[in-house]
């Protein structure tokens, strides 16, 4: 079976432009790495478990140390990135955490050190105007953007 994953995209207004939260990526290899850095909180969608929103929710809240706000979720489309697909949920909403408090994953680092260390899965995040979030986001992510887009234009 294919392996999927769940996001969530805010989105807000701000009067001067629209701008999405991101999240980017923890761990030594993308320490010092900006563009192309970045990622929808997300997380993968659990063997067995049809809801993806629920999903997508559990991995945001895991990511970002806080639930994601009550919103009108919907589900923006589906998008093949690093060998998987991920189903995107948006939702227009402010969002303003005290702090980002990630769960964290276990690496061997320095690599064939033995040893092992905890890293933060999310080690900062943030809102960005589009074409800026386009620039920080994953390669795979970056038609994300076009969907909101699309969608908001509908």
């Amino acid at each position: 079976m294919p392996v999927r994953s769940a996001a969530i995209l805010l989105h807000r207004d701000t009067g001067a432009g629209r701008e999405v939260w991101l999240a980017h990526m923890g761990g030594p290899f993308w320490a010092r790495k900006d563009d192309g850095a970045w990622s929808l909180p997300k997380g993968l969608v659990e063997p067995g478990e049809t809801d993806e929103l629920t999903a997508a929710l559990r991995e945001f809240a895991e990511e970002m140390g806080s639930p994601a706000p009550a919103a009108a979720y919907e589900r923006l489309g589906e998008f093949r990135a690093s060998g998987k697909t991920i189903v995107v949920f948006a939702a227009e909403t402010d969002f303003d955490p005290a702090g980002i408090a990630s769960n964290t994953f276990a690496l061997e680092w320095p690599p064939r050190s033995g040893r092992m260390q905890e890293f933060p899965e999310v080690d900062a995040a943030g809102w960005f105007p589009l074409e800026e979030a386009r620039r920080k986001l994953t390669k795979g992510q970056q038609p994300v953007i076009d969907a909101l887009l699309a969608a908001l234009a509908r």
